[in-house]
């Protein structure tokens, strides 16, 4: 039975098919329509709804694309839909009424993503700036607005928010520290911990099981006893195969409820992070260790993925021009592999065997991921490139991991990893074979770079040729050059870019 609220009842689904959608749910089982279907792939955002969850004495919610978000995953958890926003009489909600106020609505058809993509925004975030509106926002697409008025409206909901009933959690923005607010929103986190299991679930639908284990034991044994299941993380990828290819993915185990799997752990030596945190809640630990990612991160999907998908999906999915993997892989990261009661670590590069081929045995799953931790006595430098043909949402290219450590101006340790050059994320190791322990200099990049074409050999697609590749790999390392050798390499960059051209 799975068991959620939506509009302050209790709602309980008898055996729901694993893989239906909380969009079909909703358009076709309750008639709550304002919840559109775009592209069914989570790019487009019209479908955008949002899950506030219990995270200890607050609510937590966040945007997801309901399109790709399976029913079953609302176990415990509050829906909020456009239609949740509704004013008992009949107003309407400070986020719509400052789109309705600022024109920021023509078709109307995306309205509803927009609508509940501010709202997560409007009850996160007491006073956005400018890049945080943008980013809330890069999930939703509108053909009609342009956008200012939208952005517009995004400033404007905070003013409206204020003459909101005291009782209404909802109505009254992020910050708010009205009584009769903080009691409304003690009544949801009530409902919600009455809801809370502390055993696995387990429903049967159509043809399948969909699991839910509550520890990592559960989570392992289930492993072992189902090794042809299918694990479940934030579905951003599996939700595809679903909607756009149709498959039927059999018995599903998810390990988004593993509760040791959703924390992260900061030692002295290394970010111990569990295989479901989800890409939005690692965001602030990686960026206070590795500030280097945070164009990447902000690249990184749409925040309605990035608050679905996880670091441990990214890396067990094995996609060649995954984002995640080249820089994981340049800093060195490690992954702690479970089977059973036993476990194994392994480095991330050589987890990769061949196209979407891993090194994961029968009933063994990636449990946590290991980050070493910058060295503040080593001269480090780290930079991550991703290249697309769109800044926002869209698949890289190419991306491109550089680190290496310095010392008296020459390369004590190297790594540089690409993803996009080869059916597998992969380290060039001729290139940093030509770079070690000689001095980092324009002559040394050079010769380093004319390497690459050894370490990759890589194809042509819809996102790039190959020689596109191959310039674009050559010249991200002298960008890197050019972006760590100090101040003299700016006289260099004439040079360089005639070389380049």
């Amino acid at each position: 039975m799975i068991r959620f609220v939506l509009d302050g009842e209790v709602r309980e689904l008898c055996n729901p098919a694993p893989t239906r959608s909380v969009l079909q749910y909703l358009r076709e089982d309750l008639g709550l329509t304002g919840t559109k279907e775009g592209c069914a792939e989570g790019d487009c955002g019209a479908c955008t709804v949002v899950l506030a969850e219990a995270i200890g004495d607050r609510l937590q919610c966040r945007a997801v694309n309901a399109c790709i978000q399976f029913i079953p995953t609302l176990d415990g958890k509050a829906l909020i839909t456009v239609e949740s926003l509704r004013r008992a009489d009949g107003s309407l909600h400070p986020v719509q009424q400052a789109l309705a106020d600022g024109h920021g609505s023509q078709c109307g058809f995306c309205t509803p993503g927009f609508v509940m993509s501010l709202f997560a925004l409007y009850k996160n975030a007491a006073a956005p700036s400018r890049t945080a509106i943008d980013d809330a926002l890069a999930g939703n697409l509108c053909r009609c607005t342009g956008y200012r008025p939208i952005v517009d409206a995004a400033q404007k909901m905070y003013e409206l928010g204020g003459g909101q009933p005291a009782e209404d959690w909802a109505g009254l923005a992020c910050g708010a520290t009205c009584a009769a607010a903080a009691q409304s929103e003690q009544a949801l986190l009530a409902q919600l911990k009455s809801l809370s299991r502390t055993e696995a679930l387990a429903t049967s639908g159509p043809g399948a099981v969909f699991h839910a284990p509550r520890t990592v034991d559960q989570l392992a044994a289930l492993r072992l006893r189902h090794p042809q299941a299918r694990l479940l993380a934030g579905g951003t990828d599996i939700g595809l195969w679903v909607t756009k290819q149709l498959r039927d993915l059999g018995d599903i185990i998810y390990v988004g409820e593993v509760a040791a799997m959703t924390q992260i752990h900061i030692t002295a030596t290394h970010l111990d992070i569990g295989a479901a945190v989800s890409i939005s809640a690692l965001q602030p630990a990686l960026l206070d260790h590795f500030p280097q990612l945070d164009e990447l991160l902000r690249r990184f999907a749409s925040p309605p993925i990035r608050n679905a998908a996880t670091l441990g999906g990214n890396i067990a999915n094995g996609s060649p021009i995954g984002d995640g993997m080249p820089p994981l892989i340049a800093l060195g990261t490690k992954l702690v592999l479970r089977r059973g009661e036993a476990a194994r670590e392994m480095e991330l590069e050589a987890f990769y065997l061949d196209y979407q081929k891993t090194a994961l045995r029968d009933g063994e799953f990636v449990e946590r991921i290991l980050i070493p931790l910058p060295d503040p006595a080593r001269q480090t430098r780290f930079r991550v490139y991703k290249l697309s043909k769109r800044a926002d949402q869209d698949i890289s290219a190419l991306c491109g991991a550089f680190w290496l450590v310095l010392r008296a101006g020459r390369v004590q340790a190297v790594r540089i990893a690409f993803g996009g050059m080869a059916a597998i994320p992969k380290r060039a190791r001729q290139c940093e074979a030509a770079l070690l322990d000689r001095e980092w200099n324009e002559a040394t990049v050079l010769a380093a770079a004319a390497l690459l074409e050894a370490d990759f050999t890589p194809i042509g697609d819809m996102r790039a040729s190959a020689a596109y590749r191959a310039l674009a790999a050559r010249n991200l390392l002298r960008r890197f050059y050019l972006e760590t050798a100090g101040g003299d390499a700016t006289g260099r960059i004439t040079r360089v870019t005639q070389v380049i051209a």
